[in-house]
């Protein structure tokens, strides 16, 4: 499954998709948001149970500040709707895969 790029045309769709979100919050000039990047692109292809998306905050700073993202990378973990968990900062495959499960 590829990522999702999301805008507030098509949040809806993600924020009541039944599975699992993650949501990365980033923008294209900010160097750990590109270290990240393809952890949540490899997580998108290799765990199709999760609906795994991406959000350009300078495209997007309403939906940014609809989450309080502050810094970036941020990441969202959405269960029904609801945010169950959220980081800032590079995280490691690993730690991305606990918030996912947790």
């Amino acid at each position: 499954m590829s990522v999702l790029k999301v805008t507030k045309n098509n949040f809806d769709e993600v924020k009541n998709s039944e599975k699992t979100v993650l949501l990365d919050f980033y923008a294209d000039w900010c160097g750990p948001c590109r270290m990240v990047s393809p952890i949540v692109d490899e997580i998108a292809e290799e765990y199709p149970q999760y609906l795994v998306a991406k959000i350009n905050v300078d495209d997007e700073p309403e939906l940014a500040e609809s989450f309080s993202v502050t810094t970036i990378p941020t990441l969202v973990v959405m269960k029904g709707g609801k945010v169950v968990s959220q980081s800032s900062g590079a995280r490691p495959k690993e730690q991305i895969l606990n918030m996912l499960e947790g």
